[in-house]
């Protein structure tokens, strides 16, 4: 796999190194991840690598298209690998977990704006907002109401 990100690089015109390597790789098997944790997850494996270092690869990927930041409304910056293929997320209420969600209807943009104001829209970017399984079921669990209904 690292020959993979190699390519990846060198195709962005981005140099080829080893906390690049390491933050490509977290990104892999993390979707989703804030700052915070691509720095965790590069450390394991590269100590002295710094923030500053991981930052800086993080925007040169979102620069170039090898990685997608993602803010939904009142949470931190994330990054996922998933890119190019104009897919959505859905975001839990309650834990923060954000899964991806294929394109809501039709080609890309996906959804046809109601009125463009002229603009050439080339992406949509649909964030759906709900309870996840696990903070739902919990949610069940806890709340003394869920089961009144059930008398």
């Amino acid at each position: 796999m690292t020959s993979d990100f190699e390519a990846q690089l060198r195709s962005a015109s981005l140099r080829v190194t080893r906390p690049r390597l390491a933050a490509l790789a977290a990104l892999r098997d993390h979707p989703h991840v804030d700052t915070d944790t691509v720095i965790a997850l590069v450390r394991a494996d590269n100590p002295t690598v710094s923030h500053q270092t991981v930052y800086d690869a993080l925007r040169a990927f979102t620069e170039a298209g090898l990685v997608r930041r993602i803010q939904p409304a009142g949470a931190t910056a994330r990054y996922e690998s998933r890119v190019g293929d104009n897919h959505h997320h859905v975001v839990c209420r309650s834990c923060g977990a954000i899964a991806d969600v294929a394109c809501a209807v039709g080609p890309a943009p996906c959804l046809t704006a109601s009125d463009d104001h002229g603009f050439v829209v080339d992406e949509a970017e649909v964030v759906y907002w709900g309870t996840c399984p696990g903070c739902a079921t919990e949610r069940r669990a806890t709340d003394p109401r869920s089961s009144e209904g059930n008398r």
